[in-house]
Formats: C-alpha cells, sequence, structure tokens
C-alpha cells in the first residue's frame, strides 16, 4: 500500500459514488439527507471523513428497498420542509378566502373608492369652511344691540382672525405632519413642492 491509499474498509466519497453509479454531489446529498454516514479517520496525520464500505451499502440498499416498496425513509428535514409547505399552503388558503371575501363585499357595493372618499371630504370641508368663517359675523350680529358699532367691528376682526389661524393649522396638520408645525400653528420651515 502506497502512503496515499486509504487503509481499511474506508473509502472516499468518489470511491463510493462509483460503486453506486451516481454522481459525488448525490453521495453528499444521501449523506445529508441522514441515508448514509462518514465516520471520521487519521489519514496520513490529517483528520477526515471517509464511509465505511459494508454500513454504507447496507444503508443504501435498504434506502433503496424502502423507497421501491412505498416506505421511504424521511428525515428529520424532510418531515420539517414538507411541515413548512402545509402552513404556507395553509395561510394562502386563508389569503385566498380572504381575498375573496373582498372582493365580494366590494361587488356587493359594501366599500366605496379612495376618490370618491376624497371628493366627499373635499366637499365636506368646503362647506365646514364656509359654516366656520360666517361664525363670527354671527356672534355680532346677536350682539349687535348690546356693544358699540366699532367695538363689535374689533371684536369680529378678532374671532375672524383665530377662526383662519384656527383653520390654517387645520389644513397645515392635515398636510404635513404635526413635527413640521410651530406651537402657535404656523409651519416652522416652509416646504418646497417643487423639490
Amino acid at each position: 500500500m502506497s502512503d496515499g491509499e486509504v487503509k481499511g474498509s474506508f473509502y472516499r466519497t468518489e470511491i463510493i459514488a462509483q460503486l453506486f453509479g451516481v454522481t459525488v454531489r448525490r453521495v453528499q446529498q444521501l449523506t445529508q439527507e441522514g441515508i448514509i454516514s462518514t465516520t471520521k479517520i487519521l489519514e496520513d496525520g490529517k483528520s477526515v471523513r471517509r464511509y465505511d464500505l459494508v454500513p454504507t451499502i447496507q444503508a443504501y440498499i435498504k434506502y433503496l428497498s424502502d423507497k421501491a416498496y412505498g416506505k421511504q425513509h424521511r428525515t428529520d428535514k424532510e418531515i420539517e420542509l414538507r411541515e413548512q409547505k402545509m402552513q404556507a399552503d395553509i395561510a394562502l388558503k386563508e389569503s385566498q378566502g380572504e381575498l375573496h371575501r373582498l372582493k365580494t363585499e366590494i361587488a356587493a357595493g359594501q366599500y366605496i373608492s379612495v376618490e370618491e372618499v376624497k371628493l366627499d371630504y373635499a366637499k365636506f370641508f368646503v362647506v365646514f369652511k364656509k359654516f366656520v368663517m360666517s361664525i363670527p359675523a354671527r356672534v355680532t350680529g346677536m350682539l349687535s344691540g348690546q356693544m358699540e358699532p366699532s367695538e363689535l367691528r374689533r371684536c369680529e376682526k378678532e374671532i375672524a382672525a383665530e377662526v383662519n389661524r384656527l383653520l390654517s393649522a387645520f389644513v397645515v396638520a392635515g398636510i404635513v405632519g404635526p413635527e413640521d408645525v410651530k406651537k402657535d400653528g404656523t409651519l416652522k420651515k416652509e416646504k418646497n413642492p417643487d423639490s
């Protein structure tokens, strides 16, 4: 025997692949699947993994026999993968059911489009603004017999200015985040709409 030759009945992957008539990669897969196993041995002063011939052949024959008779050997990894696949299938079926339910509800008219909602909100806020802007005149109309006309006009201007400030803060809060608005309702910095 030469120094590079394996002693005993321990053989390299290439030899096992030749014996089984498969590729080296397939032998590695069989090892990863736990069908055949390697043994650590000392070869030329190095620790290497080799296949013990007799147990390897017996394990491979058992695997082929089980496979031929429908008793295919299921590894832990294969069982885990099948379980993951089943979970994914369940999740897929649930999401498909949810999608079908939503499509049915949309077709039945239980949902409205975003554009329709935006249009309704725009109409509402136009009416709301007109209503709020009329409050100063209404208040001064109610107080007209109790105060001087110049004092009423000053109060109306102050109330109108406050209403405008509140409406501006309301609009700004709807367009920009609260972090962009100062405590008095004005913008901290102007946003450039062209950027």
